[in-house]
């Protein structure tokens, strides 16, 4: 007997080359880990799936100047390679952004209001600055921890614990969870 498809929205943060390359500045060195549960959990969610990507800015502003001052590796257009996905989304819609976060109109005109379950990469960075502002927006929010990689463990770590804070808005489960239906 096949379990129920979990409630709501599956968001799969920048599950991108950027990120997965070992050789990349912004590597997640777990990220080949999560990849086989982010790719049970897909499979769990079915048509209830989106996925956001982090692409640079045609042009810098503000306190993003200086960050790409110290990453000037990274602009390059949407369509370079680093920022393509490592997998296949499919039918699945996708989020495009120029901000760590994803939360905001693009990403709220697909889960509208929720429940979401959020994986990806990199945890301390691009999904801590998601999930935050959904929560904070109301949307009840799980973060599947397995199935997040960080900057490194002790950063996924200290953005894990971080985000279990703000309980009840935001959950922290496991893989297993989640596919058990609870």
């Amino acid at each position: 007997m096949t379990a129920p498809a979990p409630e709501g929205w599956l968001v799969v943060v920048d599950l991108q080359h950027v990120f997965g390359d070992v050789e990349s500045p912004w590597s997640a060195p777990r990220f080949p880990e999560v990849r086989p549960r982010i790719r049970r959990l897909v499979e769990a969610f079915g048509d209830r799936v989106v996925w956001t990507r982090f692409v640079a800015p045609a042009e810098p502003v503000g306190a993003w100047k200086r960050y790409y001052e110290q990453f000037p590796f990274a602009l390059q257009p949407p369509d370079a390679e680093l920022y393509r996905l490592v997998e296949d989304p499919g039918t699945h819609p996708v989020v495009h952004a120029t901000t760590f976060g994803k939360w905001g109109p693009d990403l709220v005109g697909v889960v509208g209001n929720g429940p979401v379950t959020v994986v990806g990469v990199a945890t301390d960075c691009c999904v801590i600055s998601t999930v935050l502002p959904a929560a904070d927006a109301g949307v009840q929010v799980r973060v599947v921890s397995d199935a997040c990689a960080g900057s490194g463990d002790d950063d996924h770590d200290l953005a894990i614990l971080i985000m279990g804070l703000y309980a009840p808005l935001v959950q922290i489960v496991t893989t297993d969870e989640v596919l058990a239906g609870q």
